[in-house]
């Protein structure tokens, strides 16, 4: 017999996905227990408010974010190479974490905003490191950045085959390649 998911984990994974698919006005309290398949004095049990959700949102990508920074500090190709091959959306936990901050920052909350910031921080200076240009480092995380909205966000270009924007994640990173060796021939 399959484990059952602990209510506190539901409760959260219900109000990311009304995050992500609703925004933080259709997060409200009775959503998250409908979908969470919980009482309203199960969801105040773990969270006594949606500033407390929002918290534990923040937590959870907190958590993703340092696994992913770690993976991308030891990746065998590199930091640049690891942000590239990893900008494609595949609704992972931390492709869900990130989108739902990302709809809590629009809302203006401060935290998420101020988190969000810094994972972008330490992802820019990982790579910069390797590259030892910034405005080269700027240009690959501008790749990535770029590819996860075309990828993943809605309003993204199209996806047709003869869109301007389509092609393989490995031509972007001969792209990269191609920066790493300009900064490597910049600095000589």
């Amino acid at each position: 017999m399959p484990e059952q998911t602990p209510a506190r984990e539901r409760v959260l994974s219900a109000y990311e996905d009304l995050l992500i698919n609703e925004g933080p006005r259709g997060a409200t309290l009775d959503a998250v227990t409908a979908l969470a398949g919980v009482s309203k004095g199960g969801l105040l049990y773990h969270f006594k408010n949606k500033e407390a959700l929002a918290t534990g949102i923040l937590d959870r990508l907190r958590v993703l974010a340092a696994a992913d920074l770690e993976r991308m500090r030891t990746d065998a190709e590199g930091p640049a190479r690891f942000l590239v091959r990893t900008s494609v959306y595949v609704d992972s936990g931390l492709d869900r974490a990130l989108i739902a901050a990302v709809r809590l920052a629009q809302a203006n909350d401060a935290a998420a905003s101020e988190l969000l910031q810094r994972i972008h921080r330490d992802w820019f200076n990982l790579i910069l490191d390797e590259v030892g240009d910034q405005a080269i480092a700027r240009a690959i995380m501008l790749l990535g950045d770029g590819l996860y909205y075309n990828e993943g966000l809605p309003g993204g270009w199209p996806q047709g085959e003869d869109s301007p924007t389509s092609g393989s994640v490995e031509e972007l990173l001969e792209v990269v390649d191609l920066l790493k060796s300009q900064a490597a021939a910049k600095h000589a």
